[in-house]
């Protein structure tokens, strides 16, 4: 079963490295995406799962970073001009009183 596995990853690899490299290239476009889905399922569900909503965009965002950070994306092995300190940026909302943004939900213990 290991070799299945070994051999499944080595094919997998290339794949993977396209994507990391596409997803550290194209980060912005992603989290724009991310946010207007979310803007989209809050709208057709009339706000009654906000925060659910809320938590799952600051999930998703949290792996969009993660995944563009990997190792081997970008130039200098990170998301390109990605320094580690940036996290997702708000959510924005324009019917939720704060102004238009409420702020990602932060990830769970052990992430």
């Amino acid at each position: 079963m290991s070799g299945f596995l070994d051999n499944l990853k080595n094919k997998l690899g290339p794949a993977k490295e396209k994507v990391t490299d596409l997803a550290s290239r194209n980060q912005d476009k992603i989290q724009q995406g991310i946010d207007k889905a979310a803007r989209m399922a809050d709208e057709r569900t009339k706000g009654k799962y906000s925060e659910k909503i809320d938590r799952g965009t600051g999930k998703a965002k949290d792996a969009a970073a993660r995944l563009a950070q990997q190792e081997g994306g970008g130039p200098h092995g990170r998301g390109a001009g990605m320094t580690g300190d940036e996290g997702p940026g708000p959510v924005r909302r324009p019917d939720s009183g704060d102004g238009g943004t409420t702020p990602p939900s932060s990830p769970p213990p052990g992430y």
